[in-house]
């Protein structure tokens, strides 16, 4: 049989290509079990094509869309914004025409201009996005496709726009919340560098002026000899007053290297992993990772996205560690079993939310109660952010003026020696 690229849409992931090995084009879809709406084209693959696309789907099974030039696009704003038109009985293509008029920003209203374009051209509204992909990510573009089958597009808007007040709150949060350590981290640091570039090396002159000598005795050659603490902080401030700017380099090397290497994936993992196992902190990791799961799922279903697309769009966005027990429940889902059941058995469910999601399928109102769960963990979490920061910021204080403390301590201990030999 030969191989196709089929060339399809990824809610969270955007524009991939996955090759298969099928009959023909239709089979080949039917193999990758996607929704045929979001197949942008079947082509048949050459040898070399084949071969590479295969290595690809094997290894990582998808690409990742640099998520970065969306970032100059006001995408929360333009939703709220559409959709407040369109409720206000504005046309579509007027209500954006509209918007591009109050916008300042070029990039922004070059977007707009192209989508305005498409549609003056008689194309529908998602695939007038998807001609600006440095604007439009490919999760508000599977919202607008659904919500155009469904002809709920001002409440897709409002839902998607509520999501990413979510996801912006629980960003601004966790900046917050580093934001106070990372001061007390980086001004300890400059007093430390303050410490060995100009108080130490200074101290480290008097003792030699007095006579004493760092490894040897202090005052006359054959005095007390100096702790062996005190001998190699002289010897640190007189290398960093040798040379300051290795110093320099060498403490923004020390804040840089946690950056690095998180940005570094096995470590980050190994990390993830041990943070997971912790016995306070990975169970909240856990309602946290559930939380985000709930919340994509309810903003899906509230676009009209259907229930096992939306669970199978879900599964991008959610933890690793989680993607396992979901896919378990999306083939339990398939086999006909209830959601609420399903992942109750995977393990994505606790007793609180496990009895709004039943709820919500005995009303029909599945998407509101996913929602409410998710804003139920929220606010636990949130008073979880508050605790462990009311807790970080004295340890590290404490940590830092014991480091400083202890610097100064090691710096006068020679001056106190002295004066027992005087004595």
């Amino acid at each position: 049989m030969p191989d196709y690229i089929v060339h399809l849409i990824d809610p969270l992931q955007g524009e991939l290509r996955q090759s298969v090995r099928a009959a023909d084009e239709h089979a080949a879809v039917v193999a990758l079990r996607i929704a045929p709406s979001r197949v942008l084209s079947v082509t048949a693959a050459a040898p070399a094509t084949a071969v590479t696309a295969v290595t690809r789907a094997s290894n990582a099974g998808r690409t990742r869309p640099d998520s970065s030039r969306h970032r100059s696009f006001p995408l929360r704003l333009f939703s709220q914004e559409l959709a407040v038109l369109l409720a206000a009985g504005i046309p579509l293509l007027e209500g954006l025409v509209t918007l591009r008029e109050k916008e300042a920003s070029a990039p922004v209203a070059q977007a707009l201009d192209g989508v305005i374009a498409k549609l003056q051209d008689g194309q529908p509204l998602s695939a007038a996005l998807k001609s600006q992909p440095q604007a439009f990510d490919a999760l508000f573009i599977a919202v607008v496709q659904s919500s155009e089958r469904t002809g709920q597009i001002e409440e897709a808007l409002r839902e998607h726009a509520a999501y990413l007040a979510w996801v912006d709150a629980l960003r601004g949060k966790l900046v917050s919340a580093s934001i106070y350590p990372l001061m007390l981290i980086v001004a300890g640091m400059a007093v430390i560098v303050f410490l060995l570039l100009f108080v130490v090396p200074r101290f480290a002159g008097i003792l030699e002026g007095v006579g004493g000598g760092v490894g040897g005795g202090v005052g006359g050659g054959g005095g007390t000899e100096l702790p062996f603490a005190s001998q190699l902080l002289i010897a640190t401030g007189r290398f960093s007053g040798d040379h300051p700017w290795a110093t320099a380099a060498t403490a923004l090397a020390l804040l840089l290297a946690p950056v690095l290497a998180w940005r570094h994936g096995g470590l980050r993992a190994w990390v993830t992993a041990r943070l997971w196992q912790a016995p306070l902190l990975g169970p909240k990791l856990h309602l946290l990772a559930l939380a985000q799961f709930y919340r994509t799922t309810s903003m899906l279903l509230g676009a009209g996205v259907p229930a096992m697309s939306a669970l199978g769009a879900a599964r991008e966005v959610i933890s690793e560690r989680l993607r396992a027990p979901l896919d378990a429940a999306i083939a339990s889902v398939g086999r006909g079993e209830r959601l609420s059941v399903a992942l109750q058995l995977a393990g994505l469910t606790t007793p609180v939310s496990l009895r709004m999601i039943r709820v919500g399928e005995r009303s029909g109102g599945l998407g509101p109660m996913l929602r409410k769960a998710a804003e139920f963990y929220d606010e636990e979490l949130s008073r979880l952010t508050e605790l462990v920061t009311r807790l970080v910021n004295p340890v590290l204080m404490l940590i830092m003026g014991v480091v400083i403390g202890g610097i100064v301590v090691l710096m006068y201990l020679p001056i106190f020696q002295l004066v027992e030999q005087v004595q």
